[in-house]
């Protein structure tokens, strides 16, 4: 049943917000204020702080969580009134008392306060930031609203909003906290949302982080595959029994758990929008029965068509009345003539993704988008804009996330194919038989315009092939006038590259008489791809060359020129090969990594805090691959197999690495990275200035890092409690690593944040879901990837001062005492095999990953009795019925020729 609100109660709780809510009031007015304040008084000489440090504090974000039953309060530290940038302490208040602190505050700030007086007014600090970034002349900036050294400025000509701009004092790398004015500016370009700290003394910008987060996913090139097209239906994720808000809607998508069209048919669905999370369906905005659109927009997202690039509203499909998105696909075309559906996937995977991770605690209240918050807290206005086929760019995609109530922007972009064509085909003779990759005038990197040197076309050319000959040097290069005008004559003649232009030699076969071209690059490895993607073949004649020309690399060149030596006859055919662009806005993989940004940046810090993760160990990368990695999990998928990121727009196959240092894997022979690896200073480029870039100066691979943690994590849970398909009602251990993920982001401090203080907070969320019934699982997992009990973090202002540790707290740490439950072995070793559900109510399964011959299955109890024991063949599934044995811990023994292994089993 659809939920119902009537107007006073919406009116109650915009009051309620507007009094309460998330803008920055004292610490003293909040609910919890003297509780907090009482216990940093009693404990701050643990985090060196004075009574100076805390005696001005604020409330910038404040809710409630409803599966950890914690009050979450974000106490931005102060001085004079002034807060201090992302100086916001994570505060997790459950049962009237501070259940977990994470500090974010600076020690002894009197002693590194500059001024309080600013000496620049704040739209000086604007004009700096436009010329600071090339924004351009201001136009008509004029101050709309101003209250307590905060003020909002009009968007002018630098802007696509309104500028808000307010006082605060920014930490230096120096250790002084400088006053500076807190500004935002969302580029015109739509590239760049720029949030600046300006000395407000003399107008230098001192920090900048952008919240459009671009995750550079083309930087690689690889093989190209092809997709899938067919069409299937009535496709389901989830258990029947889930509650669905029932409009009628049908979408033609690659539906989850698809990743995309390498990975699976697209499916036509019907009703997926869940009625927790989406009440009224996916296009309402006014909370009563009835779409209030047709097209792809609704409550939680817009997406259009942005060819131009430009940030305006373009084409979004449109449903009629019954809302059927049910748009035929051919990818054999360019990606304008699937428009409909590219938007419509788009649209989907949103609000999939509100709708999955609504039910983890990405709610109203903690800052999710939703245009009506339905009368739930939190600020409403800020449904994601979601732009299809964006021509701002390409081999990419981004995501703006603002503070909450303020829309957020993803881009998707088009991809360049990451390989040529094939339009040579050697039909017979000689040992190179079948399509040759080559690249033509029109597909060759780097090409200055379309030339006059003619590629292949749809009308094939076939003959036999033979070599040119000029009776110079070098004969076979063609630069001369042919002297074997004869031999070509209706012939493809094969040059090989060198000593003068393509047009040169493509005009001399011409002359001779030859019907094509085929020019073989020379033997230099350092110019001889597998894949000829950076040869020129522009040239201009006069007039047109008629015949068409094609390039390939030396390695199968050399085949056909050694045969045409031998004297074999070699027949071939020259014709178009078109390769297409791809669509980001189907890999499902990048759609949800770039909504995952958006969920990692409002939640933390608070939603009000969208800078907090700017520091040089931020993990936003590896959050937003493990949110991508959660949502295409299979029930067949197994630990050790590796998942690629980004498999499909790069061009690779399902079994591709994908865009990061290795896939993610258990299995330590696919994916050895650790916390250690951190610290690889390794150069591997330099900026457009020249400024070396170190291996661990890339977001990226310190995110791979930390989702190569949250991957071995998944499967941990996944190997004790089993896996559930259920992304919103299941119980598996995917779904509770989802919800334990989702609860320590929340209790994360803002700006402090790196590996140490991202696994604190997970352990945390772990006591306050269960006690901390996984705090050795937890454990074992971080320290197998180097994040132990005696890791370090380090400086903010570090990337290569982290220290790795890979030892366990002792077996007296009293966090440990509520555990039950060991891994099977060592992590850092392939396992022999998993044991799952654990804790079991009836029957545990063991599963082997190879064969491991005939063993004995003992299950031992507390006083070292054996209670139950079989022979088995493990091979790839064994079972053991407990449903006879009373609740508790047992040891479960597995001996044989090739395992001894014991691990504990909890009976229910």
């Amino acid at each position: 049943m659809k939920k119902k609100y009537n107007l006073a109660f919406l009116f109650l709780a915009l009051f309620l917000f507007a009094q309460n809510g998330f803008c920055q009031t004292e610490l003293s007015k909040n609910e919890y204020g003297s509780l907090i304040q009482n216990w940093l008084q009693k404990n701050k000489g643990d985090y060196n702080l004075t009574q100076n440090d805390i005696s001005d504090l604020q409330v910038s974000n404040a809710f409630f969580s409803k599966k950890t039953k914690i009050n979450h309060v974000y106490v931005n530290q102060a001085y004079q009134g002034v807060p201090i940038f992302n100086a916001v302490s994570s505060v997790s208040v459950k049962d009237n008392y501070v259940f977990y602190y994470a500090n974010a505050f600076h020690s002894n700030i009197a002693a590194k306060i500059n001024t309080i007086t600013p000496t620049i007014s704040a739209q000086e600090a604007i004009a700096s930031t436009a010329a600071e970034y090339n924004l351009g002349a201001l136009g008509n900036v004029s101050e709309l609203d101003s209250k307590n050294n905060e003020y909002t400025f009009s968007k002018g000509s630098i802007s696509n909003s309104d500028i808000p701009v307010k006082l605060v004092y920014q930490l230096t790398e120096g250790g002084e906290l400088k006053l500076a004015w807190d500004l935002s500016i969302d580029a015109l370009s739509g590239q760049n949302w720029y949030s600046v700290r300006v000395d407000a003394t003399n107008g230098e910008v001192i920090n900048m982080n952008d919240w459009v987060i671009s995750c550079n996913f083309g930087e690689f090139g690889h093989t190209d595959h092809s997709g899938h097209s067919k069409t299937s239906n009535a496709f389901s994720l989830f258990k029947a029994e889930n509650a669905m808000a029932a409009d009628g809607s049908q979408y033609n998508v690659f539906a989850l758990p698809l990743e995309s069209p390498n990975h699976g048919p697209i499916q036509l669905i019907t009703d997926p929008a869940n009625l927790n999370a989406s009440p009224y369906g996916w296009h309402d905005i006014n909370g009563n029965d009835g779409p209030e659109y047709t097209i792809t927009r609704g409550n939680n997202v817009w997406a259009y068509e942005d060819a131009n690039g430009n940030d305006t509203p373009g084409v979004s499909p449109n449903g009629t009345a019954t809302l059927n998105f049910n748009f035929s696909l051919n990818l054999n075309q360019e990606p304008v003539g699937y428009q409909d559906v590219a938007t419509t996937n788009l649209f989907y995977i949103n609000n999939m993704m509100h709708d999955i991770w609504y039910q983890y605690g990405f709610d109203e209240a903690s800052g999710n988008f939703q245009q009506n918050n339905y009368g739930n807290s939190g600020n409403g206005n800020d449904y994601v804009i979601a732009q299809s086929q964006d021509g701002s760019g390409l081999n990419n995609a981004n995501f703006a996330t603002p503070t909450d109530g303020l829309n957020p922007r993803m881009q998707m972009y088009l991809w360049q194919p990451s390989s040529l064509g094939t339009p040579l085909t050697i039909n017979s003779g000689g040992t190179l038989l079948g399509d040759v990759t080559a690249a033509t005038p029109s597909t060759a990197a780097g090409a200055d315009g379309p030339g006059n040197i003619t590629g292949p076309s749809t009308t094939p050319v076939t003959a036999n092939l033979a070599l040119v000959n000029d009776s110079s040097a070098a004969p076979t290069e063609g630069c001369n006038p042919l002297t074997n005008a004869s031999d070509l004559a209706g012939k493809i003649a094969v040059v090989l590259r060198g000593n003068c232009n393509f047009t040169q030699k493509i005009q001399n076969a011409q002359d001779a008489g030859a019907v094509g071209v085929i020019v073989v690059n020379h033997n230099n490895p350092t110019n001889d791809p597998a894949y000829v993607q950076y040869v020129n073949m522009y040239g201009v004649t006069n007039p047109a060359f008629t015949i068409p020309s094609i390039f390939i690399n030396n390695a199968d060149g050399i085949q056909l020129i050694n045969a045409l030596q031998n004297g074999d006859v070699i027949n071939g055919t020259i014709v178009e090969s078109p390769v297409y662009f791809k669509d980001g806005s189907l890999d499902n993989s990048i759609v949800t990594h770039e909504y995952g940004h958006g969920i990692s940046s409002r939640l933390a810090g608070g939603a009000l805090n969208s800078g907090c993760l700017n520091t040089r160990e931020q993990m936003g990368e590896g959050w937003s691959d493990w949110f991508a990695l959660m949502v295409t999990m299979k029930a067949s998928d197994t630990p050790e197999m590796g998942r690629g990121i980004a498999t499909y727009s790069n061009g690779q196959g399902v079994n591709g690495q994908g865009i990061r240092p290795a896939k993610y894997s258990t299995d330590f022979a696919v994916n050895d990275y650790t916390y250690a690896d951190s610290n690889d200073n390794t150069q591997i480029g330099t900026d457009q200035q020249g400024t070396p870039i170190y291996w661990n100066d890339i977001p990226h691979n310190i995110g791979f890092l930390w989702g190569t943690i949250l991957w071995d994590l998944t499967w941990k849970y996944i190997e004790k409690y089993g896996f559930d398909a259920d992304l919103y009602n299941g119980t598996g251990g995917n779904n509770k690593a989802m919800q334990l993920v989702l609860d320590g982001l929340k209790m994360q401090p803002c700006n402090n944040i790196g590996f140490v203080e991202g696994r604190d907070a997970i352990l945390a969320a772990d006591n306050a879901l269960t006690g901390g019934e996984d705090q050795c699982l937890i454990w074992e997992v971080f320290a197998a990837r180097g994040v132990g009990v005696n890791a370090s973090q380090g400086s903010v202002f570090s990337i290569s001062d982290q220290t790795a540790d890979f030892n366990t707290p002792p077996d007296t740490d009293p966090s440990l005492a509520n555990c039950t439950t060991l891994s099977v072995d060592e992590f850092n070793t392939k396992s022999a095999f998993s044991i799952h559900p654990n804790p079991a109510n009836n029957v545990i399964y063991i599963s082997t990953k190879k064969n491991l011959g005939d063993v004995n299955i003992s299950l031992i109890d507390i006083n070292g009795r054996v209670v139950l024991s079989k022979k088995a063949t493990l091979l790839n599934e064994a079972e053991l019925n407990i449903s006879t044995l009373q609740s508790g811990m047992y040891i479960l023994n597995v001996t044989g020729n090739n395992v001894n292994i014991n691990t504990k089993i909890i009976k229910n």
